[in-house]
């Protein structure tokens, strides 16, 4: 089936993503917040694999929370508590964090325009015929839209997941979809051939009409 499309792939994920990445998120800052009886001071952890890898949650009882309509969002992981989670305010692995309200922005900018054209790209009759290039488009236009919701609402986005044996940076969900959707973009890149263009349609000549010989 020439014709067929896979933008519902890119729907699918980019929807699975963004649940998945803001459901981990509250759901792992509420369960570690414990009535701010914090263990190290600014969070707690919790160990997955002892001596590798934890779940982490900071927070920062001095970051103001602004009466603009957010605070609700701010807060429900602190339980009503007016305490913010803390938050990377630059990109991927830390980028930018040294400037944090001028980074914040300049990334929430650069999201938007990403999920346009991914959105745009996804359009195209040519890129939806794809499934390998919607499965990646999908993917990272849920990372995009998670750490933008985190941007827009607190400041920065939140991180708890943290290979602390090697010293990785902390990371969330949103990371790991914008890093597989850019591992499988590469991927179909070099290694995938783009499918082939359904034929176009032409009208067929109509037959000579032959005439009777003249008498």
């Amino acid at each position: 089936m020439v014709n067929r499309t896979y933008r519902w792939l890119l729907i699918t994920l980019a929807v699975v993503g963004l649940g998945a990445d803001l459901g981990s998120k509250y759901g792992v800052f509420r369960w570690l917040y414990k009535d701010g009886n914090f263990a190290h001071g600014v969070g707690n952890e919790y160990d997955v694999v002892p001596g590798w890898f934890k779940l982490i949650a900071q927070f920062d009882r001095e970051a103001p929370i602004t009466d603009d309509g957010f605070s609700d969002l701010r807060t429900w992981s602190t339980n009503g508590d007016p305490v913010m989670p803390r938050v990377n305010h630059g990109a991927l692995f830390g980028l930018g964090q040294s400037r944090k309200g001028l980074a914040n922005g300049f990334f929430a900018v650069v999201s938007v325009a990403a999920a346009l054209a991914i959105l745009v790209w996804g359009t195209r009759q040519h890129t939806a015929r794809e499934r390998g290039l919607m499965a990646a488009l999908g993917l990272i236009l849920g990372g995009t839209v998670g750490n933008l919701y985190d941007r827009l609402v607190f400041g920065g986005v939140r991180d708890f997941l943290y290979f602390y044996k090697i010293e990785w940076p902390v990371f969330n969900v949103a990371d790991c979809c914008l890093v597989v959707g850019a591992v499988l973009l590469l991927v179909q890149a070099v290694l995938v051939s783009p499918a082939a263009e359904p034929p176009a349609k032409t009208s067929e000549p109509a037959a000579p009409v032959s005439e009777s010989p003249k008498v």
